[in-house]
């Protein structure tokens, strides 16, 4: 449920070469940032599916995104291991509106997703309500970051990324003014893991990827958790290419989960979500 596109075929990359720099050196990566076709590729090797997108924060970041466009046509030619999801800027207002009706209605993107932190928007704030409500009305779910980023990390004022924008508590009037709406919350949600918890627990329409960590550093909460009352809400997520789908798989299976729970969080529940 989260790959990140960071490179097109021009060998443009989403983020400034300083945010690449910091990203790399928190994750402990240094490895190549392959493009679409290349994990296509990689993807059709495992037998796996992929979520993929970027996350246009052009208005905050002064960095022009890839395209969505781009992403969802490569998707397309790519179609039986890659699903697109789009990125809006919400910070552009009736703009991010309009371009998220033509990505679905036009390119067939499948979700969106969103960075609270890097996009430098709150999204309990009711001016964003609109673009929510195109959204619902689309039927399409959105993916939201949630918890601590290694995008800023150890920069001075962190590049200006605020973290508590991030804060998961923050998606739950969003959940509960928008029902129809599923709400994605990406990671787990370290240093909110908690507040995550309580809003996937209360709001139907709320789920979780276990994205962005090795399954060996998942807190506790989470994991006991996913084992029980929220199986069904519990997808699947490696946040490649900063974390590879096989470390994160070998670590998975270390868990202690029952069988029908890691089936779910692999597959059964993304296939629901998506309608797959």
């Amino acid at each position: 449920m989260h790959v990140h596109i960071e490179v097109d075929d021009h060998g443009h990359n989403a983020l400034p070469p300083t945010l690449v720099e910091a990203a790399s050196k928190y994750f402990k990566t240094s490895g190549p940032r392959p493009d679409l076709n290349a994990i296509a590729d990689m993807y059709r090797e495992r037998k796996m599916a992929a979520v993929v997108f970027t996350v246009d924060a052009s208005s905050h970041l002064g960095h022009p995104p890839n395209s969505s466009e781009e992403i969802a046509r490569g998707a397309a030619e790519n179609n039986d291991v890659l699903i697109p999801f789009g990125s809006v800027d919400p910070n552009h207002g009736s703009e991010a509106i309009n371009r998220a009706i033509r990505l679905a209605e036009d390119y067939g993107v499948r979700g969106f997703k969103f960075h609270p932190s890097v996009q430098n928007f709150d999204p309990s704030d009711i001016k964003f309500y609109p673009l929510y409500e195109a959204l619902q009305t689309l039927k399409l779910p959105v993916i939201f970051h949630t918890g601590q980023t290694g995008i800023g990390s150890g920069l001075p004022g962190g590049f200006g990324i605020k973290l508590g924008l991030s804060n998961p508590i923050l998606l739950d009037s969003v959940a509960a003014d928008f029902p129809d709406l599923q709400i994605i919350m990406a990671h787990p949600s370290v240093p909110w893991q908690e507040e995550a918890l309580a809003v996937a627990t209360h709001k139907k329409n709320v789920w979780i990827d276990l994205s962005g960590w090795s399954p060996k550093y998942f807190p506790e909460s989470l994991v006991r958790q996913a084992n029980s009352l929220l199986q069904d809400k519990v997808l699947f997520g490696s946040d490649f290419p900063l974390i590879t789908p096989d470390r994160w798989m070998k670590d998975f299976a270390l868990l202690d989960l029952h069988g029908e729970v890691r089936h779910k969080i692999l597959k059964a529940n993304a296939v629901r979500l998506l309608g797959l």
